[in-house]
């Protein structure tokens, strides 16, 4: 599947916010949204009018590139939001966040969203007991997450969980520091999403 292999910095900077793809660098003075508050190119700057299909194209791709995926995987998500009663945009939201890369990284286990993909492709955690290297499966509430024996590996989750100690674990996740595990305790709802998303904007641009 395609995947952006590009300079990272340049999309937090093309969305006009701090995506926070590079980990911990996102939090200190290096983090190239915060010394070059404008988007990359030439002529980037003098571009001021957004039209309103600009406008809700970019919370798309705001959202895409905080999840790290396609164009073409993000609309069999938007399908499956759409087939669900409720809200559509909260449905949707709460399908990405079900994602066990972003369950990994949200309990702290990894460093970065590509960190935490690296570790659950190359086999490293384990769901319910069962060998799982799918990025995209999505957890269910009762779901455990547990790092799979290896001293190198688990040695990186224990840095991890160290280093991110002081950000905060979403209310529908339980991490076990002593087992490295992580169990999901609810649903994710919206209010535990901290990503600044106009979610109906998305809706009513992927529903046209």
């Amino acid at each position: 599947m395609a995947r952006y292999v590009g300079n990272k910095c340049k999309l937090c900077r093309r969305e006009g916010m701090q995506l926070f793809l590079k980990g911990q660098r996102c939090f200190t003075d290096k983090c190239a949204q915060k010394r070059r508050d404008y988007p990359p190119g030439v002529n980037a700057q003098k571009r001021t009018k957004v039209s309103d299909y600009g406008v809700h194209l970019r919370e798309k791709q705001k959202l895409k590139r905080i999840y790290g995926v396609q164009e073409r995987q993000f609309m069999l998500y938007f399908h499956e939001a759409e087939r669900l009663k409720g809200n559509t945009g909260e449905h949707l939201m709460a399908l990405l966040e079900r994602r066990l890369d972003n369950v990994v990284l949200a309990a702290g286990l990894a460093l970065s969203r590509n960190h935490a993909r690296q570790l659950v492709n190359h086999g490293h955690f384990t769901v319910n007991g069962r060998w799982v290297d799918v990025a995209s499966y999505k957890v269910r509430p009762g779901d455990v997450i547990a790092t799979r024996t290896g001293e190198k590996v688990r040695a990186q989750v224990s840095e991890a969980l160290e280093i991110n100690k002081s950000h905060p674990v979403p209310a529908w996740l339980e991490v076990n520091r002593d087992t490295l595990a992580v169990r999901v305790v609810g649903m994710p709802r919206r209010e535990d999403i901290i990503h600044p998303i106009q979610e109906q904007l998305i809706i009513e641009l992927c529903s046209k």
